[in-house]
């Protein structure tokens, strides 16, 4: 087995460090201000420390990248969905906002009728450009009859012209076989609105170029002909054309139902009594 030291010098040099080591040891312990050198010593050890503390903050600064950037992506994953869950709601919310709304319009312009009511839902529309027709989901099983008034929030929006089990189709004001007794709101002039195959468009019957109807004029049902009931609204004057050579005012006007936005409908349960004719009451 060699020594660890060989020779005379080498020994001595042991023998030195082990007393300079005790001697620091011992100066340590009982002056003051080696406190201070050690503070100095620290100092100028500092930049071998961070030199190589290099290596493991680069690879700990890469790791923290990578793991964050992962994070972040499944964050941001985490985010959209709840934001499309959010709108998706927000746009319920919204939706279901104005269907309160619309209900509660509908069960405002029931009380001011005064008659019985059934809440109906538009399920489809007639195709047919020139048939403005809407199908609800109420049929004769549900009571519902031929000629029953359809209303909307805003006012009048036709009538029921055929009926299945379970089902009915109404139609509309506009259409070109649609006629109805009217009055204007403001003095009680009366005449009738006659649709036109447009939906944004009535066209008021024979006028005389004398009458008192002005753009603006609400126009109300006059309850004649016993099909709607009197004063629920039916249009909105928006032109009255007064043409010399003609014996008749044109008379355009917009209906009040929202006709190709309203869902919910009222049926109206008006039944008006039959009237007596003539003949009835001379062979009585």
């Amino acid at each position: 087995m060699n020594p660890i030291f060989r020779g005379g010098a080498p020994r001595r040099l042991f023998v030195l460090l082990i007393l300079l080591a005790s001697l620091l040891m011992v100066v340590d312990l009982n002056w003051p201000k080696m406190k201070e050198g050690r503070a100095w010593l620290a100092l100028l050890v500092t930049p071998l420390q961070w030199v190589v503390d290099i290596p493991a903050r680069v690879a700990d600064g890469l790791s923290d990248v990578v793991v964050d950037r992962a994070r972040l992506v499944r964050e941001n994953e985490t985010l959209r969905s709840e934001a499309m869950v959010l709108e998706r709601k927000v746009q319920q919310m919204a939706a279901l906002t104005a269907e309160n709304i619309r209900l509660r319009d509908l069960l405002g312009g029931s009380e001011r009728l005064e008659l019985d009511t059934r809440l109906v839902e538009l399920i489809g529309v007639n195709p047919d450009p020139f048939q403005h027709e809407v199908i609800l989901n109420r049929g004769s099983e549900d009571g519902v009859f031929t000629g029953q008034p359809v209303l909307d929030a805003g006012g009048v929006m036709g009538q029921v012209v055929s009926l299945a089990h379970y089902t009915n189709r109404a139609m509309l004001v506009t259409d070109a076989r649609s006629a109805i007794p009217v009055e204007v709101n403001r003095n009680g002039f009366r005449a009738i609105v006659l649709g036109k195959g447009v939906l944004d468009e009535l066209e008021l019957d024979h006028v005389p170029d004398t009458a008192d109807i002005r753009e603006g004029d609400l126009l109300v049902t006059s309850g004649l002909g016993g099909r709607f009931p009197r004063g629920y609204p039916v249009a909105r004057v928006k032109k009255v054309i007064r043409d010399p050579g003609r014996p008749f005012t044109l008379v355009k006007a917009e209906p009040a139902a929202r006709l190709d936005r309203s869902r919910h409908l009222l049926l109206v349960d008006y039944r008006p009594e039959p009237v007596e004719t003539v003949q009835e009451v001379v062979d009585e």
